[in-house]
């Protein structure tokens, strides 16, 4: 990899394109480049889409319609390209309102074990997402209203300033979400203008409407799903936004993109390994490695932008098609779309089960010991350099994420919930619906509990990283620290896993306590 000595994680991105390993002369999507810059030894910052790059997927002009004032709340879906509340606001009025709310409930606490919801890295990435919304909204004749509030209080009052007759947002399905749709619709209803709160679903690469079942029929096996979906389901081409949307009512004030100390966090710096950087402009990775654990192209690292609707599955899905028709299918674009399904199985698993996938079993609540685990201190180098690598940069490989998974509940005798309440503070990528399904699976308890899903952490190290290059990378652990756990099958006896495929932490990224979940 190319090399740069650079002054700031944030400036001057190394523009050089690392490819794919089959090379032509035909130009591909940077979407399919490792793009990377080395800063200070050991930091990597991901580039982002040139403004010629975003403008080439825009769509041609459409004929609009629509009268009035619309207002379109962004929630997890912070893009301009294939987002279909944007385009659905812009056809159905004359004048368009993009707002955000900084919601409170953001940075509180985690429901079980009061671990802050946000943490400063992901608080972070959040800021330049927005910050970079904005930008894009204003080369199409927009702009990004900012407010810091509770959205049942804010829209309401924004409806009735503007006699908006809509407000739109693509739809959730977790609790905590649904409960704020709720409360909008509800404080909309008493405005009495007859503002009406329009929920679009845009969240997975396949529709909701378009599976070959009811979503509450869902399938309690993975495999299942994927069968029944490639075989009977098609996905939808993604929605082409005009390149002008314009014009916005007259507001005074617009708001500025805060601090994360103006929100009472304390800013985090990244000191070593991957820096990713916020926003629908910013580059994604791909390259052929998936399962690796150590430098920029270890895996296609989508999910950060994924986890904030910063790029749609849709679009994704449309670049690898394209990317086979100009080169060729391999096994790499295969499992960007695998990835993606998963991803989507979790989405909907979310809206069938609901609370029921919080079983707390009979698990141990150890706070030291799920301190050292946290801390990276638990003394076997492997746990302890990916808990590091969270810690410090917010992102964890697919394979680590089932290792430390695995370790905790396994070996540890821990209750899960501990672990995916952590994650949700620190990684990058939370979303509820994968993060909580990834970790009921590992552990379990979900809706395809299993007892086998164990990784034995000596044979995942010498598989994944045989010359010990990672834990080199991360250090963490004394050589005099004591294990703090016998591990349940030290050599890699019993039921370990091995397979590519089985089980484990998929898209990296299901429900929540997600009481009367809806589609």
């Amino acid at each position: 990899m190319a090399a740069s000595s650079l002054s700031s994680p944030l400036s001057h991105p190394l523009r050089s394109r690392l490819s794919l390993h089959h090379l032509s002369k035909k130009r591909v999507s940077s979407l399919f480049f490792c793009s990377a810059a080395k800063m200070n030894g050991h930091i990597y910052r991901v580039p982002g889409l040139d403004e010629e790059e975003i403008a080439s997927v825009a769509g041609k002009p459409a004929k609009r319609n629509g009268r009035g004032v619309a207002i379109l709340w962004f929630r997890n879906h912070l893009r301009v390209l294939d987002n279909e509340a944007l385009y659905r606001t812009w056809s159905s009025s004359d004048t368009l309102l993009p707002v955000y709310c900084l919601n409170p409930r953001l940075f509180l606490t985690t429901h079980f074990f009061a671990f802050p919801k946000t943490g400063a890295l992901r608080g972070a990435f959040l800021m330049e997402c927005l910050a970079d919304l904005r930008k894009n909204l204003m080369r199409r004749g927009l702009n990004l209203l900012i407010r810091n509030g509770k959205p049942e209080d804010i829209l309401p009052s924004l409806a009735k300033d503007f006699e908006a007759h809509t407000v739109l947002a693509h739809k959730e399905t977790c609790s905590e979400e649904l409960q704020v749709e709720r409360l909008v619709d509800q404080a909309l209803k008493g405005v009495g203008n007859g503002t009406k709160l329009e929920l679009i679903w845009g969240s997975t690469m396949y529709h909701k409407d378009d599976l070959p079942f009811d979503v509450l029929d869902l399938p309690d096996i993975y495999t299942q799903f994927l069968k029944s979906v490639e075989a009977n389901c098609r996905i939808r081409s993604s929605t082409r936004i005009p390149i002008s949307l314009g014009p916005t009512p007259s507001v005074d004030d617009w708001g500025e993109v805060p601090t994360l100390s103006q929100l009472g966090t304390e800013p985090q710096e990244v000191t070593r390994g991957m820096r990713f950087v916020g926003g629908e402009s910013a580059g994604v990775v791909y390259k052929e490695s998936r399962n690796g654990m150590l430098g920029p192209d270890y895996s296609t690292k989508f999910s950060p932008w994924l986890a904030f609707g910063c790029i749609s599955p849709r679009f994704i899905y449309e670049e690898v098609q394209r990317y086979e028709s100009e080169r060729v299918a391999n096994n790499s674009t295969y499992w960007v779309l695998f990835e993606l399904i998963w991803r989507d199985y979790f989405r909907f698993l979310s809206i069938k089960c609901g609370n029921s996938l919080f079983h707390l079993g009979k698990w141990s609540q150890d706070k030291k010991l799920f301190e050292s685990w946290r801390d990276g201190k638990t003394g076997y180098p492997i746990i302890d350099a990916n808990m590091k690598e969270l810690s410090t940069t917010g992102f964890m490989s697919n394979r680590g994420r089932q290792i430390v998974c695995s370790f905790l509940v396994r070996d540890m005798g821990l209750d899960w919930r501990m672990g995916a309440e952590w994650f949700e503070t620190c990684l990058l990528d939370y979303d509820p619906c994968s993060n909580y399904g990834n970790w009921t699976y590992g552990a379990g308890v979900g809706n395809d509990p299993r007892e086998d899903r164990y990784f034995s952490i000596p044979k995942q190290a010498q598989s994944y990283d045989p010359e010990g290059e990672y834990i080199v990378h991360w250090p963490g652990r004394l050589m005099y620290m004591d294990t703090v756990v016998p591990l349940k099958h030290g050599h890699g006896g019993g039921n370990a896993q091995t397979s590519k495929s089985g089980g484990g932490f998929r898209g990296n990224h299901s429900g929540r306590r997600s009481r009367n979940n809806g589609p």
